[in-house]
């Protein structure tokens, strides 16, 4: 059964992780806000709020589907976004969905070319992820959409009522320990710009695979 609970043993290799990948951006106004699809509802949450504070006109909801979001956005990603951003009280038109996308590359290459359809092209993005895909997102936009300025963003929860939201401490540990690995692979293989790993982060990552949180690892 799931719990909420971070063990003891594992509290200070979690929190250094998820330091490490908040780049720590202040928000401010920029032409589009881009939602990253993913099994967090609360990025959809934070895109209105944001929205709401004016600091964008224009919303792109991106993502298909992966074997973590099927069972619980059967229709895709971006489309349950758009539907609980217009709960939320976000006018209809003022949302584009990109709904072919399996990966933050393909949701960055596929939202520019919706917005281009639509005849918008920005100088300035916000990307709203999962806390721990903030930097990974950064890194695969300096990549494949060098020309815009971006500034990343998440909803604030400190790490506790994070890991309560989703409800599975197991799931948001699997997915930290997977998503630093990919900031280093990713550079690897040229689908992201290289990011510096402290050594701080290096072990703390290592000690958690070590205690078995593989699941996410490519």
């Amino acid at each position: 059964m799931a719990t909420t609970e971070l063990p003891a043993n594992l509290r200070a290799d979690v929190e250094t992780l998820w330091a490490y990948h908040d780049m720590g951006h202040q928000p401010r106004r920029c032409d589009v806000g881009i939602g990253l699809g993913s099994h967090d509802l609360g990025v959809a949450i934070h895109t209105a709020q944001l929205y709401q504070q004016g600091l964008f006109e224009r919303i792109v909801f991106t993502g298909a589907n992966a074997p973590t979001t099927i069972e619980r956005f059967p229709r895709g990603e971006a489309v349950h976004y758009r539907e609980h951003a217009i709960e939320l009280g976000v006018p209809a038109d003022a949302i584009l969905i990109e709904t072919e996308a399996t990966n933050t590359s393909q949701n960055l290459t596929n939202t520019r070319q919706v917005l281009a359809d639509a005849g918008v092209h920005p100088s300035s993005v916000m990307l709203i992820s999962r806390p721990y895909q903030q930097r990974r997102a950064y890194a695969t936009s300096r990549k494949v959409w060098p020309e815009v300025e971006v500034i990343c963003s998440s909803r604030p929860l400190p790490l506790d009522e994070y890991i309560a939201s989703i409800g599975d401490v197991d799931r948001v540990i699997n997915m930290l320990v997977g998503d630093t690995q990919r900031i280093t692979e990713y550079a690897r293989l040229g689908f992201a710009i290289e990011q510096d790993v402290p050594e701080q982060v290096d072990a703390a990552y290592q000690r958690l695979v070590d205690a078995g949180f593989t699941s996410r690892l490519i």
